[in-house]
């Protein structure tokens, strides 16, 4: 499994840092927005090479990336890539819809809410409580705290912090695919 980022329209830096704050063991590629669009699906798919082709991606996605995340996973599905999930961050605004799980991480409970009226609410998702600014979730996802919600909406909301969801559920992706080959 590998690691696709996606940021929004900022630094770096603040890129490297969210990284650095999941201490993923996974191999992460991180889009150049500082070269290509931020929101752009299809300079997201020029940049992954065809050798990713056989191993299963993660997208990890925020803010103006999830639009390009979103469209760069389905066009790669749909070229024969596997995509095992889409962790989208402060997406606010964007429908989010496809063949393989997707999950929302929020940096409050209303963008929580409502961003799960355009998708992406069948699987567990994160609200950050008390609420952050949208690109603290991005620049320390560590620091801050909040609720999980499990897809079926029925178990008990589980207090973490954003890089623990997202850390847990990268961990869940990488059993699952390691057990499909």
């Amino acid at each position: 499994m590998k690691i696709v980022i996606c940021p929004g329209m900022h630094r770096l830096q603040l890129s490297q840092r969210f990284v650095t704050a999941l201490h993923p063991s996974q191999e992460t590629l991180i889009f150049p927005t500082e070269k290509a669009p931020a929101y752009s699906p299809l300079h997201v798919l020029e940049f992954l090479s065809p050798t990713e082709a056989t191993t299963p991606l993660v997208f990890i996605a925020f803010s103006a990336g999830v639009v390009a995340a979103i469209g760069a996973a389905r066009l790669w599905q749909k070229q024969g890539g596997t995509v095992s999930a889409l962790i989208a961050l402060d997406g606010w605004g964007v429908p989010l819809a496809g063949d393989f799980a997707i999950h929302r991480v929020s940096h409050d409970r209303f963008t929580a809410w409502s961003s799960a009226l355009l998708g992406g609410s069948d699987s567990d998702s994160f609200y950050a409580d008390p609420a952050v600014e949208h690109l603290t979730l991005w620049r320390s996802p560590q620091t801050v705290q909040g609720y999980a919600i499990t897809a079926n909406r029925r178990s008990r909301q589980t207090s973490i912090t954003a890089a623990s969801f997202i850390t847990a559920l990268l961990q869940r992706y990488e059993v699952s695919t390691s057990t499909r080959h």
